[in-house]
């Protein structure tokens, strides 16, 4: 790897290929390079556009600070918003509470409204042997720069028994709704303490291990779009707009074609996958993992038959792409990585041979050595429905980049940004912001 003076990132590793045809990513994908425009964050998680036609970015970083990006690429000194005092106590080690998803309204330019999901101490109502409780927040700005603390108002609160499986991105539809992606709760398997029987994912009693869906425009404190599969409250809770979800980390709607909505879900150890989330879709976990089935007395060894239909009867969804983890193939060739980074389907204009397809990650393909994958999905016109998978190549090198990618974000005019650290745990300040670009 070498750095240039102007803070790219070249790979010069050769290109590599998920799929039948080893050299299409080489032949087919286009080179781009990664331009550094932002660093000094622990684990920057979050980055949208501030929406006010000045051209900056808001960077959420986990610990609890939102930092405003200028144009001319400086960080304004001054936090966005600071909400370290509200948030759970977070060790240096690994952890994967925080501050975790922030959005402005649709609306942003008049009512200079934006919601964050952060992870708050367990409140008192919460069973004495859970980890914290999140909150959904909506917040009102103070001024141009900065967001009022004060003026935050809980929508919502969601118990969580362990640190783990948190989701927490959060994206407004084209419907005008807020959605929400809801971790199972945390542990493994989907059975620990806390989990129901059936495990939280198939729970529909709860909202753990699911995509929300709320109009945060009508009701107190938010009301239920009356098209959401339980509005009306039976059978499962009204905000739910679908489940079967172990890990929801990065979702992000298309916004150009038929604006669907795209979601990444962490594997417990044998298959990352990516899933197009469809009202009332259920997604399989914890009876299913990819395109694989699942036991959860059994993670590593997987029965060869299980259900292809959820209680109420409806089809499990299978995701579009599936692939390896490390963890459960640590010899096979095709492993790619150990948790799954959601990314955003390309509809800028600087790299138009990725136009239409989906960039997204894997955080790493080892635990103690940053190792991090950036791939690149094309649709298929298979009736599978399986989008063809292959790793991005770089400058002149392959998708893998020496850092831990935790994140992607996508500014006003549809261009990608990659989040990265060095770290596996919250410490120090080695997180690195790249935007991708065409290789000069």
């Amino acid at each position: 790897m070498r750095f240039t003076s102007a803070g790219l990132i070249v790979v010069t590793a050769l290109a590599a290929s998920i799929g039948p045809s080893p050299s299409r990513a080489a032949e087919g994908q286009p080179y781009v390079e990664l331009k550094q425009v932002a660093e000094g964050f622990t684990s920057p998680i979050n980055l949208v556009s501030l929406q006010d036609g000045s051209g900056r970015l808001l960077i959420g970083d986990q610990i609890g600070v939102v930092k405003i990006l200028n144009r001319d690429g400086q960080l304004a000194e001054k936090p966005f918003i600071d909400l370290r005092e509200k948030m759970v106590k977070l060790p240096q080690g690994f952890d994967e509470r925080g501050l975790l998803g922030i959005v402005l309204h649709p609306e942003f330019q008049q009512n200079k409204k934006l919601y964050i999901f952060y992870s708050a101490p367990r409140r008192e109502s919460a069973p004495t042997n859970f980890n914290c409780t999140s909150h959904l927040s909506e917040f009102k700005m103070k001024d141009a720069n900065e967001a009022d603390v004060a003026s935050e108002r809980i929508l919502l609160e969601i118990d969580k028994p362990q640190m783990n499986h948190n989701g927490g991105r959060l994206a407004f539809g084209p419907d005008g709704y807020l959605y929400l992606g809801v971790g199972d709760g945390g542990g493994a398997n989907d059975s620990d303490v806390g989990h129901s029987p059936q495990g939280n994912g198939q729970d529909t009693s709860k909202l753990l291990g699911k995509m929300l869906r709320i109009d945060v425009n009508k009701g107190t404190p938010y009301s239920i779009p009356s098209d959401n599969p339980f509005a009306d409250g039976k059978g499962g809770r009204p905000e739910i707009f679908a489940w079967g979800l172990r890990n929801p980390w990065g979702f992000s709607f298309d916004r150009g074609g038929q604006h669907e909505l795209f979601s990444a879900d962490v594997g417990q150890n044998r298959f990352e996958e990516v899933d197009i989330i469809v009202k009332g879709g259920n997604y399989g976990w914890n009876l299913r993992e990819g395109f694989s089935c699942f036991d959860p007395k059994k993670p590593n060894n997987p029965p060869e038959d299980c259900p292809k239909v959820s209680a109420d009867g409806k089809p499990l969804i299978d995701p579009i792409l599936a692939y390896k983890n490390f963890t459960g193939f640590k010899k096979d060739p095709e492993s790619r990585g150990i948790s799954v980074t959601g990314g955003y389907v390309y509809r800028g204009k600087a790299i138009p041979q990725l136009q239409g397809k989906y960039i997204f990650g894997d955080w790493s393909r080892n635990w103690a050595k940053a190792d991090g994958t950036i791939f690149v999905a094309t649709r298929s016109t298979s009736s599978s429905g399986k989008w063809a998978l292959d790793t991005l190549p770089l400058g002149t090198g392959s998708g893998t980049i020496p850092r831990y990618v935790v994140a992607f974000g996508q500014d006003a005019d549809g261009e990608l940004y990659v989040l990265t650290n060095e770290r596996n745990g919250l410490l120090g300040t080695t997180g690195k912001v790249f935007k991708l670009v065409p290789r000069s």
